[in-house]
């Protein structure tokens, strides 16, 4: 793709894989058939989970990206992500969305990743409203460990658009918001990389603590990061500066946060934060670390295999 850099591959760690059951869940909760949600949204709602794995790559190819982490959007919808993955192996990366506080959640997920293509367990534990330190989720992070899964735990402000757009309540609970949280989980399983998304969303010093203190824990610069208002002297160039000041280039993961269609891959994201990242100087080699190399390595061979 190119870049102030002049050409570098692109690959996102962080798209929303809005499948039909997806959509499908909001009308239920909404009561409204699931066609009049495409009219009130004024988004694509794909027919089954094949036709939106072939949209991507092609969205992908359009703009130059090499693959991307896609996330199942509602727990229990991995078959989605993992038919995705089956299809085209070489583009996507998937993630389920766990509850562990959800009935038969560890079953489900210890089935998925037995049966491969998943390689990544998202965990929201202020949307369903638990710790992380909760029994329920220590037994999935068993799994993870097992089978040398990377943890995905958002942190900090959470803000569900299409919630928003639908008029459907948000019942979330941000005392489980805290990066801090994840300090001891961390430490117990060294053998899992642990991604926090948005830098920490809000909770930026912490998040930035968090990974002084515990080296298998990366962040994702996804999103338009709005929680910048939060601390008005900051701005994407300081957030990357301190960021990259603490973690160094090896452990951010360039991401967009993209979901729906007609919008796509949100290159818009690309732009501003490849942007900040060369004003603040930057080199090649770190610029590749974050946009590509560094999603790679932690799903790479050698990562999965590790004891």
């Amino acid at each position: 793709m190119n870049s102030p850099w002049g050409q570098i591959p692109v690959s996102d760690a962080h798209v929303h894989f809005f499948s039909r059951p997806f959509f499908a869940s909001l009308a239920e909760q909404k009561k409204l058939p699931l066609a009049s949600l495409a009219t009130i949204l004024g988004w694509h709602i794909p027919d089954e989970a094949g036709s939106l794995a072939a949209e991507w790559p092609a969205e992908l190819d359009r703009n130059g990206v090499d693959c991307a982490a896609i996330i199942a959007s509602i727990p229990g919808d991995q078959d989605s992500v993992i038919a995705a993955a089956s299809s085209f192996p070489q583009r996507f990366f998937a993630y389920a969305m766990v509850n562990p506080a959800a009935e038969n959640s560890l079953s489900s997920i210890e089935i998925a990743l037995a049966a491969g293509h998943l390689r990544g367990l998202c965990f929201f534990p202020a949307m369903h409203r638990y710790s992380m330190h909760d029994p329920r989720a220590t037994a999935i992070l068993d799994l993870a460990a097992a089978r040398h899964a990377v943890a995905f735990v958002h942190c900090g402000i959470l803000s569900v658009g299409v919630r928003k757009k639908l008029g459907l309540p948000s019942p979330f609970d941000m005392r489980f918001s805290n990066p801090i949280d994840l300090h001891a989980v961390a430490l117990r399983y060294p053998q899992i990389d642990f991604v926090v998304p948005h830098f920490g969303a809000g909770y930026f010093r912490e998040a930035l603590m968090l990974c002084d203190l515990c080296p298998n824990v990366y962040l994702d610069t996804s999103s338009s990061n709005h929680w910048m208002r939060y601390e008005p002297h900051l701005d994407l160039r300081a957030v990357f500066r301190r960021a990259l000041d603490v973690l160094g280039p090896s452990r951010l993961l360039f991401g967009t946060d993209s979901s729906f269609f007609p919008r796509g891959w949100h290159a818009a994201i690309f732009e501003a934060q490849a942007k900040a990242l060369y004003e603040i100087g930057v080199d090649e080699p770190a610029a590749r670390l974050i946009f590509h190399d560094n999603l790679h390595q932690i799903f790479s061979e050698k990562n999965t295999s590790r004891d």
